[in-house]
C-alpha cells in the first residue's frame, strides 16, 4: 500500500509502528544475532520480522508499552519458522542421501573403469554428451536426441561413431595385468 492509498488511521498506525521499530530495531537485531550464527542471517531475519510486522500492523496493540514485546514475539516466530524450515531441508537432504546411497551403491574404480572414463572424456563434447545421456542417464538414443535437440537419425549416426572411437581407444588401452605395449606380466 502506498502512502497515498493509506487512510488517516492507516497513516497513524504506520507512523506509530515506524516509531516503535526505530526505538527497538537495534535490540531486535541483537536478539536475533545472539540466536543466529552469522550477522548477515540475523539481518535477513530482522528484515523478515519487519515485513511480517508491517503486514500485521492492523492487529498492532493499542498500548505503546505492549509494542516492544509484540515486536519481539514476531522476531521469535521468525526464528522458529527459520529453524523449522532448516530442519525440514536437513531431513529432506538426509533422506535423499540415504535413498541415493541405497539405490546407487558406490562403484569401485578399477583400471578398466578408469580406462572407460578416460576414453569417454577423450570424445568430443557432442559425442561425449550423447554417450553419457545413453549410458549414465539411461536414455534411449531417440530420447537423447530430444535432449540434445538433434534429429534421431543424427543421434544414431553420432552414437555409432562414438562407439567405434571408444572401441578403438579401449582396444589400444593396456589391459589389466599387461604393461603398455600389450606385454603380459604373467
Amino acid at each position: 500500500m502506498t502512502a497515498a492509498e493509506m487512510t488517516g488511521t492507516d497513516r497513524e498506525r504506520g507512523a506509530r509502528l515506524e516509531r516503535a521499530v526505530r526505538a527497538n530495531a537495534v535490540d531486535l537485531l541483537a536478539y536475533l544475532e545472539r540466536r543466529i550464527d552469522t550477522p548477515a542471517d540475523a539481518a535477513d531475519a530482522l528484515g523478515e520480522t519487519l515485513l511480517q510486522v508491517w503486514r500485521r500492523r492492523a492487529k498492532m496493540p493499542a498500548d505503546d508499552e505492549a509494542l516492544r514485546p509484540w515486536l519481539f514475539a514476531f522476531a521469535r516466530n521468525t526464528l522458529l519458522n527459520a529453524r523449522k524450515a532448516s530442519r525440514r531441508r536437513t531431513a529432506g537432504t538426509t533422506a535423499l542421501r540415504g535413498y541415493l546411497a541405497a539405490a546407487h551403491p558406490a562403484v569401485v574404480d578399477h583400471a578398466e573403469s578408469l580406462a572407460v572414463r578416460e576414453a569417454v572424456a577423450a570424445l568430443g563434447p557432442d559425442l561425449r554428451e550423447l554417450v553419457l545421456l545413453v549410458h549414465w542417464e539411461g536414455l534411449s538414443i531417440s530420447d537423447a536426441a530430444v535432449v540434445l535437440d538433434i534429429p534421431a537419425s543424427t543421434a544414431r549416426s553420432r552414437y555409432a561413431v562414438a562407439k567405434a572411437r571408444l572401441r578403438d581407444e579401449l582396444d589400444e588401452a593396456p589391459q589389466a595385468g599387461q604393461k603398455p605395449g600389450g606385454i603380459s606380466r604373467a
